[in-house]
């Protein structure tokens, strides 16, 4: 029988509020905005959505989407 946390999916992955406090943006040092949805850190100073994969934050450029005109308009 799978373990109850083994069948949890992302979507459930909850980041720790006080971790969020320290993250800012590895580029402008800004604060990040947590879309739970999404599972991203967003910068808008730099236009960047950093993913949460399997709770950790990818905080590096490349791993990073561009955000889009639909995504500024929601901020």
């Amino acid at each position: 029988m799978a373990d109850d946390k083994d069948a949890r999916s992302d979507s459930e992955t909850v980041v720790d509020p006080k971790l969020l406090e320290l993250l800012v943006c590895p580029l402008t040092k800004t604060r990040l905005v947590y879309d739970a949805a999404a599972r991203e850190l967003i910068s808008t100073a730099a236009g960047l959505a950093f993913p949460i994969r399997n709770g950790v934050p990818l905080m590096i450029e490349d791993a990073a989407r561009p955000l889009t005109d639909d995504d500024l308009k929601r901020r």
